[in-house]
């Protein structure tokens, strides 16, 4: 396939997933594997593409002052630390068995945002907290070529943290684990550089996009909604390419 189909792939998917102030690696990867390219390049072009896209987000955020930096230190601490630990892992589990799993969490994630109590009246603030999730998000996302943001969204929002805030935060914390684990992969594998910058680029102007989009035209509700919908496609590729 062109070079110009990759680009506008991951403009869209990037669009759309920044919106929900995460990145589109989840659905980028297993599309470009089954494109031709193998898993472990398409893993670490996603991890790139998720850097590309937050890093743009985490600067517009930053600039309108309604980045929480004290709040995401924990989690960009303990991402930055653990996403390398789990591509360095990743060779030695299962990988069919990890789909598997991230599949029926998204999944359960979603159906809560949805489906879940409308309030919230616990909300876990201890900084622990923060680096076990981060911790233990980070290895996860590390091991599949991933960001993490799709899993630690849910669980900050079913935690009672408002979903807008936190897709803010997410948006700032992601490219920690993104680009230290996209190093972890790129000492292992061959990659087209060109690729990676035609789909970088795309990345960038996407992640500007939809961050305009979720802050001038969506009110934190409706950011609740297309983060579940998005939640629930991912789940669906990912089994899906399992059967």
């Amino acid at each position: 396939m062109s070079y110009l189909f990759y680009f506008g792939l991951t403009f869209v998917l990037s669009t759309l997933f920044a919106l929900g102030g995460v990145g589109s690696a989840t659905a980028l990867v297993p599309i470009l594997s089954m494109s031709g390219i193998s898993f472990d390049v398409s893993k670490a072009i996603g991890l790139f593409v998720n850097t590309s896209t937050t890093v743009v987000a985490s600067i517009m955020n930053f600039k309108r002052k309604v980045l929480d930096i004290k709040f995401t230190i924990p989690l960009a601490v303990s991402l930055l630390v653990s996403a390398p630990i789990g591509a360095y892992l990743s060779s030695y589990v299962d990988e069919r068995l990890l789909k598997y799993m991230l599949s029926g969490f998204l999944f359960f994630s979603a159906s809560m945002m949805l489906f879940g109590k409308k309030t919230q009246k616990v909300k876990y603030t201890k900084k622990w907290v923060l680096y076990v999730i981060g911790s233990v998000v980070g290895v996860f996302s590390g091991m599949i070529g991933v960001g993490g943001g799709s899993l630690i969204l849910p669980i900050l929002i079913l935690l009672g943290y408002d979903a807008k805030k936190m897709a803010v935060a997410v948006s700032f914390i992601i490219p920690f684990s993104t680009f230290s684990a996209f190093l972890m992969y790129a000492h292992t594998v061959v990659i087209d550089y060109k690729l990676l910058a035609i789909t970088a680029i795309a990345a960038l102007l996407g992640g500007f996009v939809g961050n305009k989009i979720m802050h001038f035209k969506l009110d934190s509700h409706q950011i609740k909604k297309i983060i579940a919908v998005l939640l629930y496609v991912i789940s669906l590729k990912l089994l899906s390419s399992l059967i």
